[in-house]
């Protein structure tokens, strides 16, 4: 069927595609000529679309802002207003649906026009409906691939290897990941609390980066003693002390070709930090006991939870470690401050879980994640996984999670300001006075229990080293759990 500029019907050839259409796919014919329009709209009809006609421009308009289309068919030349004005407007009000221009005008400009102003394809009067399908069919595609590309894009933005978020920090922290994916960065420190997904992203920089294919280390600092601290990282000869009945490589040099991660690097005691510093500015270490320097060649990545930036004012970290250490610095901000990734995190672990443990838990109710969304989460996102592990082992065969499955603390969580100091870092002393050891005990125990035993938590919650915080436990007589 072909179709004059008078709206003639010339043809009856037709054939239709074998591809359905959705029957949710909308069209707006806007035409002034009734035959056009009519027979435009019988035939995308009958080829399974939803059509609405329209006689003028000042309707398509109205009608493609009220009920946004699939796409439009869109005439040149009509009374009230004008195709060219009509698909201006759409553009200026940030509707960017796609427009096929049809018009008896073969001029150049008009064309150009349209094209300028966005249309996907200009079809010029007399037309065959076969070339409005084709044409149809094709820019309907498109858009389904744009819509595919942008959810796609989207998706990645809000995740990167195994962790999730689409809030403003967290592209933020994506956003430089992907910038150092290839690149063999000089040393990098990951800042940020207990619980953030620190290793997450020093395990995501390897796997993405040109040593991929080596070893990945990692040492705890706060977890081994000074004496043997730098016989882990650098090694040690047969007899350089009493253990010593072997030589044993460190692991700088177990990671050659890869990366090695210190975790909880501001518990590194200060006499380790100036040998580590030497390792960082010559690439070369010596083991302990040793004579010879060995060259190092292995990517490294800090991590702590402390405030290096403080402690290296106070003299508790040494300022040119912390200076070399930060040349790429990621800081992870706490889930308290990304609130809005509460709801893709729940989903991610019940998907997560969900495989592990079978049951029919698959969802959650506006209660429990309002509820979730409004606590603090002290520990962070490793907290929030706890949760949702102990919820889809204790409620796997649930519909969804409801407030009632949610633990106290989250279910009856209030925000309050912390408590003021009296007189400035002062705490008042009684008249009748105290029993320190009584009150450093009781706050150990406080503290430890606040964080669920999590030593280098509680430590910062008292302000000392994870190494004092365990002297404590020990003058106390406490259990680590306590």
């Amino acid at each position: 069927m072909t179709l004059s500029a008078s709206g003639a019907i010339v043809s009856n050839a037709m054939t239709k595609h074998a591809d359905p259409i959705p029957p949710s796919t909308r069209i707006i014919v806007c035409d002034d000529d009734d035959m056009i329009r009519w027979s435009l709209a019988e035939h995308l009809t009958s080829e399974g679309f939803a059509v609405e006609a329209v006689a003028n421009g000042q309707e398509c308009l109205d009608a493609a802002l009220a009920r946004m289309p699939d796409a439009i068919l869109l005439d040149i030349n009509m009374p009230v207003m004008d195709g060219l004005t009509c698909l201006r407007k759409l553009r200026e009000s940030g509707a960017m649906v796609p427009v096929i221009v049809l018009t008896a005008n073969g001029g150049v400009d008009s064309a150009i026009e349209a094209t300028q102003l966005g249309a996907a394809a200009y079809l010029p009067k007399p037309f065959d409906l076969r070339e409005v399908m084709v044409q149809l069919r094709r820019v309907l595609e498109r858009e389904r691939l744009s819509d595919e590309v942008r959810y796609l894009r989207d998706r990645q933005r809000a995740r990167y290897a195994d962790m999730v978020g689409e809030s403003p920090p967290m592209r933020a922290v994506f956003d430089m990941l992907a910038r150092l994916e290839g690149v063999d960065a000089p040393t990098v420190l990951i800042l940020g609390e207990s619980g953030t997904g620190k290793e997450l992203v020093a395990q995501a920089i390897h796997a993405r980066g040109p040593r991929r294919d080596g070893p990945y280390v990692e040492i705890d600092c706060a977890s081994l003693p000074e004496t043997l601290i730098e016989s882990e990282l650098f090694g040690h000869e047969r007899g350089a002390f009493t253990d010593a009945r072997a030589t044993k490589r460190g692991l700088f040099e177990v990671a050659r070709g890869g990366t090695v991660l210190l975790d909880e690097i501001g518990e590194l005691p200060l006499g380790t930090q100036a040998k580590l510093l030497r390792v960082l500015e010559n690439r070369r270490i010596r083991r302990v006991g040793g004579v010879v320097d060995v060259a190092i060649d292995a990517g490294i990545i800090a991590a702590t939870n402390r405030d290096l930036a403080k402690d290296a004012e106070a003299g508790r970290f040494r300022r040119d470690l912390y200076y070399r250490l930060a040349v790429i610095p990621i800081e992870l901000p706490p889930l308290r401050q990304r609130s809005s990734d509460i709801p893709a995190l729940v989903a991610h672990f019940l998907e997560h879980f969900g495989r592990r443990i079978p049951g029919t838990l698959d969802g959650i109710s506006p209660a429990a994640l309002e509820a979730m969304a409004g606590y603090a989460w002290p520990g962070n996102v490793r907290e929030l996984k706890n949760v949702m592990e102990r919820i889809a082992t204790l409620y796997r065969d649930e519909p969804r999670i409801e407030l009632a499955h949610l633990p106290a603390e989250v279910r009856f969580a209030k925000r309050t300001a912390p408590m003021p100091t009296p007189t400035g870092n002062r705490f008042p002393l009684p008249p009748e006075g105290v029993d320190l050891e009584a009150v450093e005990h009781g706050l150990v125990v406080q503290a430890l229990e606040r964080t669920a035993g999590n030593q280098t938590a509680a430590a910062k919650l008292l302000g000392i080293s994870r190494f004092a915080l365990r002297n404590r436990i020990e003058k106390f007589g406490l259990k680590p759990g306590e």
